[in-house]
């Protein structure tokens, strides 16, 4: 679409915005609302969305009301609705002051519209059904505290009704059989209740206000009423619920008791309270928080158990289905303002308080002498026993309700003794057992069969104390086997390979010495984590107590040792022993911090580690060299990670064993690099609390109060991982830990049943609003366009940058990576595209499979992150998998830390925010234009090779706020490269600087800019938000460079200008610019214009919080509009424009805000197929409903 004509359409392809309406039909399916989008998930065996259709057109869907009750519940439907199709169900649909009523075919699985959009005069709060046949008769409760009844199919108004109080209401519930004994509760702006009647109405048509109920502090957002109990909730701006009795209301009970009392006040929420429901046993809320709690009814109303599943930025619907009979449990969905959908499977009544930590905390009743310092879960699945070392010698086993010594150390043992425990099997036999190990403060190690300790060895680790004894599985002689480490005194780490063996006799333990690790000097020098690498035979990853990785090669044994008798094989272990211990052949000195490694694992040719530093390393190994790919770190004051346990479908990660327990062996492809990386949850202390987080989805999945770190736990995984290998299933296991002397459990180990079982139906996106867009490129597999994924990549003001891969053909948004680098939040992005360097690599310009990216993110704080970003279509799902790799960081709060004499300077503003961003390649180095809130444009240089950010430029020329910054790089005539750089800051000029010397300085860091731009304009009255270049070469004149420069501002206004730019020729060069036109708009949106781009240098796309996405076409000296579509992304921030590929073609247009929505702009097909026609004309079908204030009775 070259040139686009006034025929051009914009389709909406995907929208991704706060889910504002949720409601259940039956237990088997869960209609949401998303923008004006009603959508239908299935719940059966696979929860999948089957039908999607745009109802409400511009307005937000708000509500949902099904027109009969699946269950044996409070029917307000008379009885007559049995005449309808069984298989087909009226659903209303209504938000801001539109009402539509469509139909959902469950056989067919399909939504159809049955009548036209109504548009009425008054926002719609409620809506009851009140008669289905032989019209559809709908009571609608509307802001200003009024009542009307409606005739759905032809919007025929039948009767009207205003209360004598004319305020505004928040929020509206209407109770009743039929119209007239309905009866309307209301919340007002001023913090009450107040109840009405439409049939006790004065003369003048007004009705008086029956029931007023005070007491909350805020605003009303919602209400529910439980008819069998009589209660009624309330839920406010104030944080609070409150419980209400009312009694009866509607029919002939009025407006019920004469005196409603406040039960129970509820405050459990640190934020406003969005939605509240009533089942016959429970109260479920949500708020701006993010959580749902579950009240009890007893106790003092206490939160009984907390959901959260969505981002920052809140839940914004709450729905829970009616139950079915006979079944003990009910689904409980919540919609987040992140644009996610989660539901819960939730049991009808608590056995037990098993979600309040308080309460669930066992004591396990541990009877042995001394103090408990170690535990451990010996066995799996449901027979996981405990096994405790005191620091009297003693290792007890918990049988029961009773604990066994099954095995006492000497005098060496006591006060003091590390151990750890593995499951080995024995050779030639498919029997497991579990080995114990058990160091002490003299160098000794006790080797033992848990089952049986007469069956062991006992070795010996130097002279001095054993810091540590660890397990780590590895190949030894062609085979399996587990090698036992042992840290001592020095630095050595003696090493021991150890062997169950059966025979006649029985179980016998054999053990080989092998050569110690040295460690580096420290002053904590001891081990603390290994893993071997099994895709590389004989090398060791360890991390010590110094923060440090090391990697380690086994040294080649001599051949020969077949022929070897007795006494040589003595022989060569003494030489064994006594031999030079091994040095680490890589090193990454203190990379976790002072504090210590705490685990390292291997996963799918990756290595992750983790220490006290709060984060986890994404390692890899490149000619036995150890290098981070990655730094990925857990949420604020959970500073102290223990380990990460992985997702997905291995089922033996999934149960919480390392990596190093894996015994299969895979084929290594030394020129492929791995791209995708594994999905993990985050395990550690935060404050006093064991927490399991999940980085990708930002959200605690278990917190445990256990008193902090200095302790010694164990976790059990849920025994049900198999069949749900997600991260909230993860959450559901057992902590067992040692407290004040006592071993405790989080809960029974023997408990299998969860309360609570999570489905994520649609995942969520930032939460706090999308402040900036890039589109990095497409994938497709190689040589088919049926399958097309676009990828991006977002910054929000969550401070988190997103990669997503979204399919326009099914709709479908996948989150490929999370990165949480950021202090604050990111306000701008910018892409440049790589060109891989491997043989495999060297036509990635034309491998549609493949794409690889250099992302740059900028934001508060000063703080600036550089990530190359690598993607590839998986052959087996078809879906896109990403792997980052983090580059280099800066923030200009800790340059300033790091100058000499800084004593002597002034520092640097800390809240200095990076508003724009715009990067240029100059050979293997990238260089950086930012514009900065402190009136500063400054230049960085990034490296790859050196992973380095260095500052080559800034200048404090604008004194003002920098909003924008674009760069535009050319070569003339004589093949000299000239970079430019254009500037607009909050006075509405834009100012250009020719920074050509950067590109051709060899010493970049001494480099001198311009003090001044050598062309400035004023074009806006006020801020320009945002600049856009495109080159324009005009026929005729190849030689001659003209660009076209779009601007918008705060004032509403859109600016094209076209410049000319000439290069003087004079020894010291220069440069001159030439403004051939200018042309503007000065009110082409009604709010600030944030968000701009150029197609081409005649097609402009703009957009606005104004909610509007206009497209123009620039013809000679005259800019016109084209098209203008509404766009559901509230708070417009941005944009991004392309052209797109395959059949389809066009162009593409996403926008970002409040959500995110992607837009297709093709050409109008002149002969339409009668069809599609009559779609779109039922589709747009809208009719005004107008009312006057007088009352009409039917």
């Amino acid at each position: 679409m070259a040139s686009p004509v006034g025929s051009a359409v914009m389709n909406i392809a995907v929208l991704v915005a706060p889910v504002t309406a949720l409601e259940f039909l039956g237990e088997d399916f869960l209609l949401t609302g998303e923008g004006p989008l009603l959508s239908v998930y299935s719940l059966q065996a696979s929860t999948k969305k089957i039908a999607s259709l745009n109802v409400l057109h511009n307005y937000r869907i708000h509500g949902i009301r099904p027109g009969r009750k699946h269950q044996s519940g409070d029917s307000v439907i008379s009885s007559d609705i049995s005449v309808w199709d069984n298989d087909e169900e009226k659903i209303i649909v209504f938000g801001g002051k539109g009402v539509r009523l469509v139909s959902f075919n469950s056989a067919g699985q399909c939504l159809k519209l049955t009548g036209p959009l109504l548009e009425l005069q008054d926002w719609v709060l409620d809506i009851h059904w009140l008669k289905a046949q032989p019209h559809t008769l709908l009571g609608i409760a509307l802001a200003h505290n009024a009542l009307l009844l409606l005739e759905a199919e032809s919007g025929n108004i039948l009767s009207f009704y205003s209360c004598v109080e004319s305020c505004l209401l928040y929020s509206a519930l209407m109770i009743g059989p039929n119209w007239d004994s309905l009866v309307l509760v209301g919340g007002t702006v001023f913090n009450q209740l107040v109840l009405w009647r439409p049939t006790g109405t004065k003369p003048d048509g007004q009705s008086q206000v029956e029931r007023r109920l005070l007491g909350h502090s805020g605003v009303i957002f919602s209400l529910c009423y439980l008819q069998k109990s009589g209660w009624l909730a309330s839920a406010s701006d104030d944080r609070s619920v409150r419980l209400w009795s009312m009694g009866t209301l509607g029919g002939d009970a009025g407006c019920g008791e004469e005196t409603p009392t406040c039960l129970r006040v509820l405050y459990g929420h640190q934020a406003r309270v969005f939605c509240v429901k009533l089942t016959p046993s429970r109260v479920f809320s949500a708020g701006e928080d993010g959580a749902c709690l579950l009240w009890e009814w007893g106790g003092e109303g206490k939160v009984g158990c907390t959901f959260r599943g969505h981002r920052s930025g809140g839940v914004r619907a709450l729905a829970v289905s009616e139950g079915s009979i006979g079944c003990r449990e009910r689904w409980m969905a919540t919609g987040g303002a992140d644009g996610g959908v989660r539901v819960w499977r939730v049991a009808e009544e608590k056995k037990n308080s098993e979600e309040t930590q308080a309460e669930t905390q066992l004591d396990l009743g541990f009877k042995g002498q001394g103090c408990p310092k170690v535990v451990r879960l010996v066995g799996e699945d449901e027979s996981n026993k405990v096994l405790v070392c005191t620091d009297q010698g003693e290792v007890c086993l918990n049988q029961g309700d009773t604990w066994d010594v099954i095995w006492q150390g000497g005098a060496e043992f006591q006060s003091y003794c590390v151990m750890e425990i593995t499951s080995v099997q024995v050779q030639n036999s498919n029997c497991i057992v579990w080995v114990c190990a058990v160091g002490n403060l003299n160098g000794g190690v006790q080797v033992f069969l848990v089952g049986q300790p007469g069956v062991g060895v006992l070795l010996k680790a130097g002279q001095g104390k054993v810091h540590s004894v660890l397990w780590v599985k590895g190949l030894s002689g062609g085979s399996w086997s587990w090698c036992l480490l042992a840290s001592g005194s020095e630095g050595l780490v003696y090493r021991w390979t150890i062997k169950v063996i059966e025979d006649e006799s029985g179980l016998h333990m054999k053990e080989e010495t092998l050569l110690p690790f040295l460690l580096p000097p420290c002053a904590k020098r001891w081990l603390t984590a290994a893993v071997t690498l099994s895709q590389r035979k004989g090398l060791y990853l360890c991390g010590d107590r110094r923060g440090s990785l090391l990697l380690y090669a086994e040294r080649e044994k001599n051949g020969g040792g077949e022929g070897m008798d007795l006494q040589d094989q003595e022989s060569e272990n003494r030489q064994t022993q006594l031999g030079d211990p091994m040095s680490p052949i890589s090193t990454l000195y203190g990379v976790h911090g002072k504090q210590g490694v705490t685990s390292v694992c291997e996963y799918q040719d990756l290595f992750y580690s983790t220490g006290r530093d709060g984060s986890v390393r994404i390692l890899t190994v490149e000619e036995n060299v150890l290098k981070v790919r990655r730094v990925q770190r857990a949420c604020r004051g959970m500073e102290w990670l223990e380990k990460i346990l992985f997702l997905g479908s291995d089922a033996p990660e999934v149960q919480g064993k390392l990596l190093n327990e894996r015994i299969e062996k895979r084929k290594i492809d030394q020129e492929s690099e791995s791209v995708a990386e594994a999905r993990f949850v985050m395990v550690g202390f935060h404050s006093v609390h064991f927490v399991i987080w999940d980085p990708h989805r930002q959200e605690k999945l278990l917190s445990v109060t256990c008193g902090g770190g200095h302790r010694s736990w164990a976790y059990k995984c849920p025994i049900h991982i198999h069949m749900d290998p997600h991260a909230h299933a993860i959450g559901h296991g057992t902590l067992v830990f040692i407290k004040h002397g006592a071993v405790m459990a989080s809960r029974s180990l023997a408990s299998t049943e969860t309360n609570v079982n999570g489905h994520t139906l649609k995942e969520g996106l930032h939460g706090r609003g999308i402040s900036c867009v890039c589109h990095l490129g497409s994938l497709t597999k190689t040589g088919e366009l049926s399958e097309l994924w676009e990828i991006f990549v977002t910054g929000g003001e969550d401070t988190t940058v997103g990669v997503l891969a979204i399919n326009p053909q099914s709709g479908t948004v996948k989150v490929l990576a999370v990165l949480t680098d950021h202090i604050s939040n990111v306000r701008a992005l910018a892409a440049i595209r790589r060109v891989e360097t491997n043989e495999r690599a060297r036509d990635d310009r034309t491998d549609t499979s493949f794409l690889s990216s250099f992302v740059f993110s900028a934001g508060g704080r000063a703080q600036l992150q550089c990530y190359r970003l690598l993607f590839r279509l998986d052959e087996q799902q078809g879906q896109p998998i990403c792997q980052v790799t983090q580059i280099a960081g800066h923030r200009l709060d800790e340059q300033w830390e790091r100058k000499r004499n800084r004593h002597k300077t002034v520092k640097m503003d800390p809240e200095t925010r990076y508003m724009s961003m715009a990067v240029v390649q100059n050979g293997t180095e990238y260089v950086l234009a930012l514009g900065c809130s402190d009136g500063a444009i400054r230049l960085f240089s990034v490296t790859e090779s050196n992973r380095s950010v260095d500052m080559l430029w800034e200048c404090f020329y604008h004194q003002r706020c920098v909003l924008s910054i674009s760069t535009y790089k050319l070569e003339d005539s004589q093949g000299r490269k000239v970079l430019l750089l254009f500037s607009a800051t909050t006075d509405g000029c834009i100012s250009v600087w020719d920074l050509t010397a950067v590109l051709n300085s060899k010493a970049g860091v001494s480099w001198q800019g311009p003090s001044a731009p050598f062309f400035s304009i004023p074009v806006h009255q006020s801020g320009v938000n945002t600049l856009v270049l495109s080159p324009q070469r005009e026929m005729g004149q190849m030689e001659e460079n003209i660009i076209s420069l779009a601007s918008g501002g705060d004032d509403g206004q859109l600016s094209l200008l076209s410049i000319k730019i000439d290069q003087k020729e004079q020894e010291n060069g220069g440069m001159s610019l030439q403004l051939l036109s200018h042309l503007s708009v000065p009110l082409a949106h009604s709010s600030p214009l944030t968000g701009l781009c150029l197609l081409s240098p005649t097609l402009l796309v703009s957009t606005s919080p104004d909610q509007r996405l206009c497209l123009w076409s620039v013809n000679g000296d005259v800019l016109r509009p084209l098209k203008v579509l509404f766009s559901h992304t509230a708070d417009a921030a941005g944009l991004w424009a392309w052209f797109g590929v395959g059949q389809e073609g066009g162009a593409w247009v996403i926008v970002c805000g409040q959500g995110l929505q992607l837009f297709q702009l093709t050409e109008r097909e002149t002969d339409e197929p009668n069809e599609t026609v009559n779609r779109r004309a039922k589709e747009e079908q809208r009719k005004k409903v107008i009312f006057s204030h007088r009352v009409s009775r039917t």
